[in-house]
């Protein structure tokens, strides 16, 4: 049944072309059964087919066969053709017309010819059964209705039309905007990933190259020295895998766990460790902090560890010989500042902008975009009288 359904719908012309047969065969009984003589006749049989095709063309041009149909009804009145079952073509004219969602004129036009074919049939041929004007006007109302009718339920076919096409039109719209957010999420989280493993690679692999570089220049003469820097290697190593099996667990799982557990992001308090790590690894730093500690966003909080990371990392490559740093942390009632700065010898401002040199840096990248993301400002630079100067302010809730 449901292969029949489809395809009737599929051959839309064909079944309109079937009505119209029907009607017609109908219609050529009334002629025949007509007693108004052969004259009559004649006239009725053109009438009666042309009524009967516009019904099987009423889909493919309603506007043209409305016009035609008015005049047929016009041709019908003036040849003296009484109404007969091809009238009822006038009806599914009406009712396609305004069901297809033409012009305005179309629809107004089917609505104003429906109104007056009743009273203009009713003052051609006068119902011989009711003598009283009230009869008459009665008649004519009951003879207008099925018109009325038709208009409404096609009117109501083209609202529900625009409602759904309205329906599907905004379905697929949020289909795509949900496929630009998604896009836009994996970017986002893309550029997170990329950020999370540059901070791990660039801090935790340049400190086992300077600790094996000394390890390597002190073998020999103060073999306790290159045990030391052997041992920080190795520590060195295993936070940094611990850390890679972190964010690849992240790609493949979806979530943040390692064995069962959830692994904590750094966060401020872990600054003093990572201070510490740094100057076993060789590099002076001063670190304080200035104002009363409390908990922060956990985005701040990891943003500020990152920042003080990538900081100490380039002060270390790029500082030089007998590099110090310093590191303030200073909580402000509405964020936390951060300050880092070294007296070293510093890296051309071509290293730190636009992917570096050679299009490969991207430490002072991922900073902006970190800071940018809690709503906070990044400052960097050289620093007066020699060296490098990084201040960020993050807030504590995010700029609009």
């Amino acid at each position: 049944m449901q292969r029949f359904y489809d395809f009737l719908r599929g051959h839309p012309t064909g079944v309109d072309s079937f009505w119209a047969v029907l009607l017609f065969g109908l219609s050529l009984l009334w002629v025949v059964q007509d007693n108004e003589g052969v004259g009559t006749r004649l006239a009725a049989i053109p009438l009666v087919l042309l009524l009967s095709l516009s019904v099987a063309l009423r889909r493919r041009a309603p506007e043209k066969v409305l016009l035609l149909v008015l005049g047929l009804g016009l041709a019908q009145l003036a040849l003296d053709v009484r109404p007969n079952p091809a009238d009822f073509a006038m009806l599914v004219i009406i009712y396609t017309v305004v069901a297809q969602g033409g012009p305005g004129w179309a629809s107004r036009l089917a609505l104003i010819g429906g109104l007056l074919a009743a009273p203009a049939a009713q003052a051609r041929w006068p119902d011989e059964s009711t003598e009283s004007v009230l009869g008459q006007v009665f008649v004519t109302i009951v003879i207008t209705v099925p018109f009325v009718l038709a208009w409404v339920l096609g009117d109501s076919v083209r609202t529900r039309r625009a409602y759904l096409d309205q329906l599907e039109e905004r379905a697929t719209r949020l289909e795509k905007e949900r496929e630009a957010q998604a896009k836009v999420a994996v970017a986002a989280e893309r550029a997170r990933i990329a950020r999370e493993l540059h901070d791990v690679v660039a801090h935790n692999v340049s400190v086992m190259v300077v600790q094996a570089d000394g390890a390597a220049y002190v073998l020999d003469a103060a073999p306790d020295q290159a045990k030391q820097a052997l041992e920080t290697i190795s520590s060195t190593g295993r936070q940094a895998l611990a850390e890679m099996r972190r964010l690849l667990g992240v790609l493949r799982t979806g979530d943040a766990k390692e064995g069962g557990e959830y692994v904590p992001q750094p966060d401020v308090g872990q600054i003093e460790e990572l201070v510490e790590n740094v100057r076993g690894a060789g590099l002076t730093v001063d670190f304080r902090i200035e104002g009363t500690p409390r908990p922060l966003p956990s985005g701040v909080e990891l943003t500020a560890y990152r920042i003080v990371q990538e900081a100490l990392t380039n002060s270390r490559k790029h500082g030089g010989p007998d590099v110090g740093a310093s590191v303030r942390l200073v909580y402000f009632d509405d964020g936390l500042g951060l300050l880092v700065e070294d007296d070293g010898r510093g890296a051309a401002h071509e290293l730190y902008e636009d992917g570096g040199a050679d299009g490969r840096g991207h430490g002072l990248i991922g900073m902006r975009e970190r800071v940018g993301m809690v709503g906070g400002t990044l400052d960097a630079g050289p620093r007066p009288g020699g060296g490098f100067r990084i201040s960020a302010l993050l807030p504590l809730k995010p700029a609009h």
